[in-house]
């Protein structure tokens, strides 16, 4: 701006200066030319006067060398030139001055020299004897006189462009000043020119308008990283060019990218994605699935198009992590599995025993052994459709069974009252130990977690093995224990244990009747307690299972 009205400034000093130059040259190049015309004027008359008076007498004292003089006949032979010799004069009857003189007493005219640089005045009277006294004399043209005046149009114009520019410059310094000082920020407390004061309400006006927008957005985006941010499930959000918009921080951590990728194309960042088909289904408005690893977990991945006025406007990218669904539909599959294998096993036996009986094969006094079978299998069956029912039920909730403050130690000792008759059978010494500790839970449930654990207890020990239930509290928890003498667990089978129909000795689990369900019921029981199952075993001398819950858990809560 500064420079603009700096060479504006100038243009209009140097268009003045040159109209200006023209103006005063002309007009004074006028005026002169108007005194001069007049002289000469007055000069013929004087001559003409004394011509009249003295006759040719006049020529031979005249001493005058301003003008050229000429006496013409009324023939048009000159009579006397005080310039040239009359010899070599011509007729002067075709001049226009004289021409003039002649019809009307009086004549004058101008012509110019072959260069255009001088002009000659020429003045005519006729006298009373029809000669003719002609005055001449020579003036600048404009042309030459612009040439004469060169040196001084140039000093004054060097002196004019000089001061013109220092004048300039400050003028339009001064001009942008008050500009360039102008606090935007506080439109209204500007001390400016009173024609910006329309332009400064204007900018004050939209600066409210920008802020509250911008106030807005950030409260939008604030909202958004917020909700984003703390989502289990992955988001990126990315423009129809590839470009990443916006991501969160699950996305970031599985694709190990940070906030820099904003801004960048999310191939360039991260080339090995696995998604690269899916966004460009996605830019041209297909939505797709797919299921990926990542570090050992599986996800799913759905991309779809963001669509604003019927085009694609952008790419939204969820990554879900479906690690426990898929494990809990391979459970789900392993445990139809297991149990079809499981009931098929008893019904099988039932109905070979059966059928032998009905066809008469088995002998009288067999009749009761084969009786025998099929009521330890029918019960074996009962046994693993109740365990059945109650995963069932811890699966589903429990909500409706009842919670109370109850004295472990009692629930441990009437669990071992109904295991003592099974512990003689198998020969196993059980004791129980500790203190009395009452503790908020499903009594119905820690039965169910004593019962599973003693009776396995019982079941995987040696003949004259032991069976002890220890019962404690600290600040903050009530520990249950329970540790044989039994068969031992391998390390490498102790978190399998908890497992639906796992069973680390096959074979011994058959020979004992086992389900393969128990320790399944007692982790969803113990997760119902907001508690945890500690497993300290080693092969051939024995287990000891601790399990521990808060003191101050919840109804219904779950690890």
């Amino acid at each position: 701006m500064k420079n603009s009205i700096f060479r504006s400034i100038c243009l209009t000093v140097f268009s003045a200066l040159a109209l200006v130059l023209i103006l005063i040259t002309g007009v004074l190049y006028n005026y002169f030319a108007s005194v001069q015309q007049r002289g000469m004027r007055m000069q013929t008359e004087l001559i003409a006067k004394a011509v009249e008076d003295e006759g040719t007498a006049f020529f031979d004292r005249l001493e005058q060398e301003n003008y050229r003089i000429t006496y013409i006949g009324s023939d048009g032979n000159v009579i006397y030139d005080s310039h040239e010799g009359t010899e070599s004069l011509k007729n002067h009857l075709d001049r226009e001055e004289v021409r003039e003189a002649l019809a009307q007493g009086y004549g004058e005219s101008f012509r110019y020299s072959d260069t255009l640089l001088e002009k000659r005045y020429y003045s005519a009277k006729k006298l009373s004897d029809g000669s003719i006294i002609r005055l001449s004399s020579g003036h600048l043209t404009m042309l030459s006189l612009l040439l004469t005046m060169v040196p001084y149009v140039i000093a004054v114009s060097i002196s004019a462009v000089a001061i013109s520019l220092l004048l300039a410059s400050r003028l339009s310094r001064n001009i942008v000043k008050p500009l360039n000082e102008l606090n935007l920020d506080r439109p209204r407390d500007n001390d400016a020119y009173e024609e910006l004061f329309p332009l400064l309400e204007r900018i004050d006006s939209q600066q409210k308008q920008l802020k509250s927008q911008a106030a807005q957005l950030r409260h939008k985006q604030e909202e958004f990283n917020a909700a984003t941010g703390n989502m289990q499930e992955g988001l990126i959000l990315l423009n129809d060019a590839g470009t990443v918009l916006s991501i969160n921080r699950m996305a970031s951590r599985l694709f190990s990218l940070d906030e820099t990728c904003v801004g960048q194309n999310i191939f360039t960042v991260s080339p090995d994605l696995m998604i690269e088909e899916q966004v460009v289904l996605a830019q041209g408005g297909e939505s797709s699935e797919v299921k990926v690893e990542i570090n050992g977990m599986e996800y799913q991945i759905n991309t779809g198009p963001v669509i604003s006025d019927d085009k694609v406007a952008g790419v939204a990218v969820l990554i879900f992590d479906i690690t426990e669904k898929e494990r809990a539909e391979q459970m789900r599959r392993e445990f139809t599995s297991n149990v079809s294998h499981e009931l098929k096993t008893p019904l099988h036996a039932i109905s070979g025993y059966a059928e032998l009986l009905k066809d008469g094969i088995v002998k009288e006094e067999d009749m009761g052994h084969f009786a025998a079978r099929i009521y330890s299998e029918a019960q074996r069956l009962i046994g693993l459709v109740e365990d059945i029912i109650k995963l069932s039920h811890l699966d589903e909730g429990v909500g409706n069974l009842p919670w109370e403050e109850a004295d472990l130690y009692e629930l441990a000792g009437n669990t071992l009252a109904v295991l003592s008759s099974q512990a003689e059978e198998a020969g196993v010494f059980m004791s129980l130990k500790g203190s009395h500790v009452r503790l908020f839970c499903c009594s119905q449930m820690v039965e169910v977690i004593l019962f599973n654990l003693c009776d396995n207890a019982i079941k995987y020990n040696h003949e004259k093995g032991s069976v002890v239930v220890y019962i404690e509290e600290n600040d903050t928890s009530v520990i249950l224990s329970v540790s044989d003498s039994g068969i031992g667990i391998p390390p490498e089978d102790h978190e399998r244990i908890f497992e639906r129909f796992y069973r680390v000795d096959k074979s011994h689990s058959k020979e004992v009747g086992g389900t393969g369900l128990g320790l399944s019921i007692v982790k969803h029981a113990v997760r119902m307690h907001g508690g945890q199952i500690l497993v300290d075993s080693k092969v051939g001398y024995g287990t000891v299972i601790k399990v521990v819950f808060p003191k101050k858990a919840a109804e219904g809560s779950v690890l």
